[in-house]
C-alpha cells in the first residue's frame, strides 16, 4: 500500500522525528534501557529518534495504526495526514500533502 505523500520528504521526516523525539519511553520501542538511552550523547540520540522515524513512516503504509510506548500512530489515509496520540487525544498531526 505506502504512504501517500506530496509535500517533501525530509520535511515530514523532520516533523515526525520532532514529534516522536517527545514520546515518553520512547528508547523502548529500539529495546533500550533507560539508563541506556540517557548515557548516548544528545546527537545520537537524535540520530536514532530520525532512523526511527523513517522506519514508522514506511511502517504506517503496511499496518496504519502503530504503538510507541503510550503514544499511538496512525495514518489517515483520506486525509493524507499521520497523527500522534496520547489516550486517544492527538497530540500532532503530520501533513502529508
Amino acid at each position: 500500500m505506502g504512504v501517500k505523500f506530496n509535500r517533501e520528504y525530509e520535511a515530514i521526516i523532520d516533523e515526525l522525528t520532532d514529534a516522536i523525539g517527545g514520546v515518553e519511553g520512547v528508547h523502548e520501542w529500539l529495546e533500550m534501557e533507560a539508563a541506556d538511552w540517557e548515557a548516548l550523547e544528545e546527537d545520537e540520540r537524535a540520530e536514532c529518534v530520525r532512523t526511527m522515524a523513517d522506519d514508522l513512516f514506511y511502517g504506517l503504509g503496511a499496518d496504519p495504526v502503530m504503538k510507541l510506548s503510550g503514544a499511538t500512530l496512525a495514518y489517515d489515509k483520506g486525509s493524507h495526514v499521520i497523527k500522534i496520540a496520547y489516550a486517544d487525544n492527538v497530540i500532532r498531526a503530520i501533513r502529508l500533502i
